[in-house]
This record gives C-alpha cells, structure tokens and sequence, in this order.
C-alpha cells in the first residue's frame, strides 16, 4: 500500500457524498429554477467543507509515523555486494553484516507488524536424509571424519549401514526494524541434532541481536566464514571448515568503500587435556579476542582474513591422582590465521578457498573439536598448544536453472604430543560430489558421493564412502 493511498479513500468519500447531495439538488433546480441561487450558496459550502477535509487529510499524513508497510516494503532493501548462493544447508542468511545488509534487494517473506515500524519472517526448513555406508562410519546422521573408526578399533568394518533421519530440519524467525535508528536485528536459528533428547534433540544454531553493529549473543565469531561454506548434501560440511559459534560481543566497523572490520570477544571454553592418561580439567583466564577484515566487491566476491587469540589454561595435577608427573597451573598461548575467500566467475559458478593455520585452535575446526585438540603436555610436563592446518576448496558450477553441481575437498593435520596417546586424533581427509536438482523453487532434491580418510598418531587408518540423498524444502 503507498502513502497515499489512505488520504485518496478518503478523498474519493468524500466526492461520492458530495456527488450525491448535488445531484438531487441539480435535479430540482431544472424544474424550479428559482432555487438556483439557493443551489449555488449550498455548492459554495459545500467547496468550503471539502477544502477543510483536504487540510485535515494532509495534516494527518504527514503526522502519521512511518511504518514498515508503508516505507521499508516499499523500498529498497540495503543489499550486501555478496553474491547469495543456493544452499542445501544455507549458512550465508544468519551471518550479522555490517549496517544491517541484506543479500536480497528486497524483505522478501518479510510481514510488517501492524502499527509498528518491525518486519518479521517466520521460516521453516523441512529436510530429510537417507544414508547408506560402505562401514561404520562412527555417525551415521552425519559424516563426520573424525569419528571414523580406524584399525584396531572394534567399531571398524561391520558392513553395509542405511539411515534415515530428519534432524537437519530448521526453525528460522529474523526481525528487523530498518527505519529505526542503529537498524535493530533480531535473529534465531535451531536443528534438532543435539547429543541427548532422542531422535529430535534441540539445537540452538543462532540467537543474537544487533544494534548500532553491535551483536551480542550466540553465532558465527569472528574466527569464522560463513560465505565459503561449499554446497553439500552432507549436513556437517568439510572437515577443515572453521565452525566458531560461540556466545560473543562483537562489534562491525565499516571502513572506506569495499572494506569492512569485525572485533570481538568470545567465550574461550578451552578443551580438557590429558596426561599420562589421566583427564586434566581446562580452565579459562581470558575470553578469545580477534578481529577479521573483509574485502567485497559485487559480481567479483569476497576476500576475509581472520585472527583469534586465546589463553589456553588447565588446572594442576597433583601426585596423588597421577602415575605420571605432577604439574602446576599452566596455560598457554593459543593463535590463529584463516584466509578466506569466495568468487563469481562465468554464469553463476563460484570458486570457495579457505587456508587455516595456528597453535591451539583444535576447538574451531569443523572435525578436530570433537577431540581435546587445543594444546597437551610435552615429555617434560610442559603445556603447548597444539599446531593446527586446515585447508579447504570447493566449486559449484550451474548447468542450468534448475541444475547445478559442486565438488568440496578439505584436509586437516595435526602434530601430536606422546602424552596423548596412541589413537589421538592425527589427520583427516574429506571429499564430496553431488549434484542438486531445484525442483521447485523451494524444493530441492540432491544426491551426493562422499569419502572420509582418518589417521590417528600411532599411523592407524580407517576410510569410508557414503552415498547421501537429501530432500528440503523452505517456505521462503
């Protein structure tokens, strides 16, 4: 509905009740032409009347306070240069950016609450998976290369294995208020794969607010790059992505054209260690601190480098609880560099990288958080963290509007440290192929080819092929 469309009803009204108390005095007026003086005054009061109708209409439309019907639907939405990509498992709509950007030119699924300047979008992203594994794969909801099991492990083998499940499944609800000063953003995400709560366990994926390009809450941290996440059936994603969703503060500076800075401080939540067998509890001194700054430009992509700073801690062992050394209160510097980036070339094909290096980040990959894989005990007793590399790329080429395929590799290695035994996790390798059919234009159908290689410290190995097929579908 556009501003004027209102005051113009009420205009229209008015001539209708005009047009009628005129007519049947015209009509008189032929037949008594005496009373044409007295039709003419009642025109000239009437014109008066409606003069200050006019006024009055005016006067209340430009009083009215502006709402989100009648402004932010009716305009351009403020739209980020990043290309958005289709998804299977969409990662780009939840990331805050800077000044409240969207990825489309408009709120699309965006419903104005009456009398209120807030636009809200309810979303439901309805999935099912069916798996079928060459062995025990160590998960079967999810391929998740860490948890292969490798030689020697009695979980190993076992034959063929088929799953179902639809725990992929999201809730999605994003308020904004663009005509509000400091473009208030309020947005919530969940998937049913918690550990406990039987076959739909509740997740919490996203749940933060943002004003003035400050975001408190919990979603993607600093260390993280939403937009390079490669296109898979597979719902966990390479090994070697970055997962860094933590409960933060962060705050998004933009500075000249094209180029953009994010601080913050996160929620550290150091892995536990080991020594000599024996579970070392962590201990956190100090939040995680980083920043990342990005580079974007339209129709070309995005460049991101990242850096996260950690104090990484445990808490003493003594001799009574240990066949191993005694140990003091120790802690640790933890660091880390990601460079990111994701590009448009020719049609709609996009080329992601990402190169991830640092000594105590174990926490933030994809696969290595699922172990105590921030820092260890060296032979003389002394806490160090851990080396970590991570390399990821993936390509998605479009074969047309309905079709499109992407390929995604990723490699993670680790060093070790003897104190953490034999079957630590040591390195891991990923690939992925599939192909995606939009049915509709909610409704897609994907079919993918997945392998997973472990190795673990001792040189043990274990592999395995999964054969994935996932059907979504999203009410916006």
């Amino acid at each position: 509905m556009t501003p004027l469309a209102k005051p113009t009803l009420g205009r229209t009204f008015v001539l209708v009740i005009v047009a009628l108390t005129v007519f049947p005095t015209l009509t008189r007026s032929q037949a008594q032409p005496a009373d044409v003086q007295e039709m003419k005054s009642t025109i000239r009061d009437l014109q008066t009347t409606i003069d200050d109708l006019n006024r009055k209409v005016d006067a209340l439309e430009k009083a009215a306070p502006a709402t989100a019907t009648d402004s932010a639907l009716g305009s351009t939405a403020p739209q980020s240069p990043i290309t958005p990509r289709d998804a299977l498992n969409d990662q780009q709509e939840p990331a805050p950016r800077p000044n409240d950007l969207t990825l489309e030119p408009d709120y699309r699924g965006f419903i104005p609450v009456p009398h209120t300047p807030v636009l809200i979008k309810f979303n439901a992203k309805p999935r099912v998976d069916f798996t079928y594994d060459t062995d025990n794969a160590g998960d079967d909801n999810r391929f998740i290369t860490a948890k292969i099991p490798v030689a020697g492990d009695p979980a190993k083998g076992g034959g063929a294995v088929f799953n179902a499940n639809a725990k992929g499944s999201q809730l999605r609800i994003d308020v904004r208020a663009p005509e509000i000063d400091g473009a208030p953003r309020f947005y919530y995400q969940n998937d049913f794969f918690a550990s406990s709560g039987g076959e739909f366990g509740y997740r919490m994926q996203h749940i933060y607010g943002k004003l003035y390009n400050v975001t408190v809450g919990y979603t993607y941290g600093v260390f993280e790059d939403p937009d390079v996440w490669p296109d898979t059936v597979d719902y966990e994603g390479p090994n070697s992505a970055i997962f860094a969703r933590v409960p933060l503060v962060h705050y998004q500076l933009s500075l000249i054209p094209e180029w953009a800075i994010t601080l913050g401080l996160e929620q550290p939540e150091s892995l536990p260690s080991t020594l000599d067998g024996e579970a070392v509890k962590g201990v956190n001194h100090a939040p995680d601190g980083g920043f990342n700054v990005r580079w974007e430009r339209s129709k070309v992509g995005h460049v991101q480098f990242a850096t996260i700073l950690r104090d990484i801690g445990t808490r003493g062992v003594s001799e009574e609880v240990t066949t191993g050394p005694a140990t003091d209160d120790q802690s640790v510097l933890g660091w880390g560099l990601n460079l990111s980036g994701a590009f448009d070339l020719f049609g709609r094909d996009t080329l992601l990288a990402q190169l991830t290096y640092g000594h105590g980040i174990g926490r933030y990959s994809n696969d290595a958080g699922f172990f105590d894989t921030d820092a260890a005990f060296d032979e003389g007793g002394d806490l160090v963290a851990l080396p970590y590399l991570g390399v990821l790329i993936g390509y998605t080429h479009h074969w047309n509007e309905e079709w499109r395929s992407t390929g995604s590799y990723g490699y993670v290695e680790m060093e070790n440290e003897e104190s953490q035994g034999p079957d630590a996790y040591h390195a891991t390798h990923y690939a992925s192929l599939n192909v995606m059919w939009q049915i509709r234009e909610r409704l897609t159908l994907g079919l993918e080819g997945l392998y997973g290689h472990k190795e673990t410290q001792d040189g043990s190995t274990g592999d395995v092929g999964r054969a994935q097929f996932g059907v979504l579908y999203s009410i916006f």
